[in-house]
């Protein structure tokens, strides 16, 4: 605050400043030097394990853009160096720092800039009422005298000011004349203070974790276990603001005293000896620091080879001291969890729930919106500037809505202050409102690539495609936020709670962490710390409790969470003109095909194409279900399905369960009750004909990190033999596609290889198949046979091209043909996918039961 350069500060208070910065700098390297050790292995290790970074998303995101890219730029007035209202070209970088020009024109010489702002820590004000309440509170009067409200600050020179109030610097202050100018710098300026504060810290740099690792055990060192709300910034203002917290209360001490006059003089005089500290304390850190950082890199390099060589030995000395420490910590840190912890980790989420998901929400609408009306201004021409520009610009003016969703948490978790001490709701509140940021640019940039991949291919169709990529942008936002909050109610969770958790065991267990060093190999005291793997071991142990509570609340379908990866049926990343991609499917897998073959009795009534009716004999048709194999994929012509039947679209959504080859035999509703093994050589068995039909499928393409999601495009193909009294008679084939509901009375025909529930990450889906015998059922009564004729009319589709709205349960498709003397040939309309998932697997599984207690198959038997 203010602009003087005067302070209370002589040459002795330098001179122990210094020396205070020294000392912290010096207690501090030890930390650092361990640490980039560790990290550098860390590193080193998930490199030759192929580790892969991050988390797999759908939505495509923009290669992030060069530092030097400007953001944002106009004209403003600004309250300078001397005390004066000048007016400034303000020049707002993509490294998120904001440059003063004297005007437009020497910005467009190249002049360099008059002033560069980095808004570290700042805190966007738009009233002198908040603002001077904000600098009161962070003056310390120790008079603590009430006197007559104290003059502005600054003489603001028109109607719309902008406080920039940073943390042991020079406040700075702004002014507009139009409220949509000002609205947009606010909305720029708070993106400035978000990045500035957290981008340097979610890097994942080995020298960057080392340095935060040092910073945490340092902290703890001098008995801070909380989540500290000042690491903020890069490594150099990380430490100064640690230097600063060690400082300002001796300094406070000293020379608040001395302070003499009216407040507004007292205020002006501290608040310029802090910034002089500051910058004293931040200059002397930035040379040590850098020295620092240059040794412990040439450290790192020479021992190199030594990780590579004796990677397994290392990691065995990792597990090795676990194990010993996991005596130690375990029974106190479960005790300490499961008494003061998990009971409260439900209500916090809750809390947390509903600001984020609704900002995450404020954000998808907002999205649509957009979307629904660049798809209206453009309806043709191609991707034109005009349309890229646009599309830049979307959702940009009335983002900063969204993020108000969020802010209340600032209030909100204020609660937990008392209980786990954790004080650093901004740092949730800007995370969040990052990557709401993040999700938002995502989904315009994969917008934009789905349109000029599928323009290319349909160029006289902008405004089907436009709208067809809409569609699948917003499903896969969808998927994208679930994973995104899930991972912010984590990371939320952990640094609420976990420190409650360390504060408690200090006293017993950091005693004796000591004593554990003489299980680490002499060699590998560098790379292995004991400290590290006491941290991972209560990490982990909070971590399992966190996840239980986050995967409880998805479950219950709280928020639009999704129970695991699997559950959002989203559309794939491949073109919009290839609507047909398997489920399941990544991006170098070979394609997943449904195979349907047919099992028809030729002795019933006919089927005629043109009416789809059939005679009165009323059959229950069986089901049998195996698993198609990707050979048997490829080898597949599926011409024939392509040439008889129209475009349908999809309807059945993908999901964690195998891809299944349905097919459907006939049983005469006349034969008693009986289940008979289908390999059973005394059973009779009707002559049948097969046919193998195979739907046209293209797999997934994606340069995204591997995410086995893909659009279900599966069929129901039904086929029937149309025999008359003639022999001559020529045979009708009809194919439908649709969702095929199982009734629950009908008996199924089993063939099947059933991967259990559940996805399996990297394995073949074959590895985990569970053979299943061909049993045979047939009907017990003549009620049950009349179900098949009261089946609803296939329902109407919507051309192929459609992107599906799938529910999020599990998705098999069925083949059913019935006989020439059934009802008539339909099909349910559809429901939900997962009711009827769940009533075909139930069915299943009651049927291979009852066949295993009536008569059982030979190889039972044995």
């Amino acid at each position: 605050m203010g602009a003087s350069s005067s302070s209370l500060l002589d040459e002795s208070k330098i001179s122990y400043i210094r020396g205070r910065t020294e000392a912290e700098l010096k207690n501090f390297s030890p930390h650092y030097r361990r640490q980039s050790c560790v990290a550098f292995f860390c590193h080193l290790k998930d490199e030759v394990e192929q580790h892969r970074a991050g988390q797999a998303q759908l939505l495509k995101q923009k290669e992030p853009p060069q530092a030097s890219e400007v953001l944002y730029k106009d004209s403003m007035l600004y309250f300078d160096d001397n005390r004066k209202w000048r007016e400034r070209f303000v020049v707002v970088r993509a490294d998120y720092s904001l440059e003063l020009h004297d005007s437009q024109e020497s910005y467009t010489k190249g002049t360099p800039a008059r002033h560069k702002l980095l808004p570290t820590g700042g805190a966007v004000l738009t009233s002198e009422e908040k603002y001077t309440a904000v600098v009161d509170k962070a003056f310390p009067d120790l008079n603590g005298s009430k006197e007559e409200p104290s003059v502005p600050v600054v003489a603001v020179p028109g109607p719309l000011p902008v406080y920039l109030r940073l943390p042991y610097r020079r406040d700075s202050y702004f002014c507009f004349q139009q409220e949509e100018k000002r609205a947009r710098f606010v909305s720029i300026l708070n993106d400035c203070v978000r990045h500035q504060n957290q981008d340097y810290l979610k890097s994942m740099a080995c020298e960057v974790q080392g340095f935060l690792k040092a910073i945490h055990f340092y902290r703890q060192e001098k008995g801070h276990y909380e989540s500290w709300d000042m690491l903020m910034g890069h490594d150099c203002e990380v430490l100064a603001n640690l230097v600063m917290e060690e400082l300002l209360p001796s300094l406070q001490t000293e020379l608040l005293p001395k302070l003499k006059g009216k407040k507004p003089e007292r205020k002006r005089l501290w608040f310029a000896t802090v910034e002089t500290t500051y910058e004293l304390v931040h200059e002397q850190l930035r040379e040590g620091l850098e020295s620092l950082k240059n040794e412990c890199r040439d450290a790192t390099k020479l021992q190199e080879a030594i990780i590579r060589s004796d990677m397994d030995q290392i990691i065995n000395s990792q597990t090795f001291l676990e194990t010993k420490l996991q005596v130690l910590v375990s029974e106190p840190a479960m005790k300490y969890s499961s008494e003061s912890v998990a009971p409260y980790l439900t209500s916090i989420l809750e809390e947390l729930m509903g600001p984020v998901s609704a900002g995450f929400q404020a954000v998808r609408l907002l999205l649509e919106d957009e979307l629904t009306r660049v798809c209206k201004d453009f309806p043709q021409g191609g991707v034109t500037e005009e349309l890229q520009s646009a599309l830049q610009q979307a959702g940009r003016d009335r983002v900063e809505d969204c993020y108000q969703h969020v802010n209340v948490l600032k209030e909100q978790l204020q609660e937990l202050r008392n209980r786990f001490k954790f004080s650093n709701s901004t740092r949730v509140v800007h995370c969040t409102q990052n990557q709401m940021q993040q999700l938002m640019e995502n989904a315009v940039y994969t917008f934009e690539l789905l349109l000029q991949a599928a323009l290319k291919d349909k160029p006289d169709k902008q405004a089907s495609v436009m709208e067809k990529a809409k569609l699948r942008v917003l499903k896969q936002f969808d998927y994208d936020s679930s994973t995104v909050r899930k991972k912010i109610f984590q990371d939320a969770l952990l640094d609420i709670t976990l420190p409650a958790i360390r504060r408690n065991l200090a006293p017993g267990c950091k005693t004796e962490l000591q004593k554990f060093e003489q299980f680490i190999f002499a060699d590998y005291t560098n790379f292995v710390q004991v400290e590290n793997i006491y941290e991972n071991i209560l990490l982990n142990l909070l971590n399992n409790e966190v996840n239980k509570v986050v995967k409880e609340a998805a479950s219950l379908k709280k928020n639009n969470l999704f129970a695991d990866s699997t559950d959002l049926q989203c559309v794939s990343q491949s073109s919009l003109a290839d609507s047909r991609t398997p489920p399941l499917s990544a991006p170098s897998s070979p394609p997943q095909v449904l195979a349907v073959q047919k099992i028809s009795s030729p002795s019933e009534g006919t089927v005629s194409e043109d009416t789809h009716q059939t005679h009165e004999t009323s059959v229950i048709p069986t089901v049998k279900i195996t698993v198609s194999s990707p050979e048997s994929a490829e080898t597949t012509s599926p011409l024939n399905v392509a040439e008889s039947q129209p475009d349908v679209p999809p309807t059945l959504p993908n999901n964690s369960s195998p891809i299944l080859e349905v097919a459907e035999t006939d049983v005469s509703s006349t034969k008693p009750e009986t289940i008979v093994c289908a390999e059973d050589s005394s059973s009779p068995q009707p002559e049948t004909r097969s046919e193998v039909k195979e739907d046209d499928v293209t797999s997934v393409s994606s340069d995204q990190a591997p995410v086995p999601l893909a659009d279900a495009c599966e069929t129901l193909t039904v086929e029937a033999d149309e025999e008359s009294k003639d022999a001559s008679a020529p045979q009708s084939e009809i194919k439908e596609e649709c969702v095929h509901t199982v009734q629950p009375d009908a008996r199924l025909t089993i063939n099947a290889e059933v991967l259990p529930d559940g996805c399996v990450d990297g394995t073949d889906a074959n590895e985990h198949s569970v053979d299943n015998k061909v049993c045979e059922a047939a009907p017990s009564s003549d009620e049950n046979s009349n179900g098949t004729q009261d089946s609803p009319a296939v329902d109407a589709s919507p051309a192929l091209d459609s992107v599906p709205d799938g529910p999020e349960g599990g998705a098999v498709a069925l083949t059913s043909e019935l006989d020439n003397h059934s009802g008539i040939a339909d099909t349910d309309s559809p429901e939900d996918t997962a009711d009827s998932v769940y009533a075909i697997r139930d069915l299943i599984m009651e049927v291979i039961e009852v066949e295993d207690i009536i008569r059982p198959c030979d190889e039972n038997q044995h």
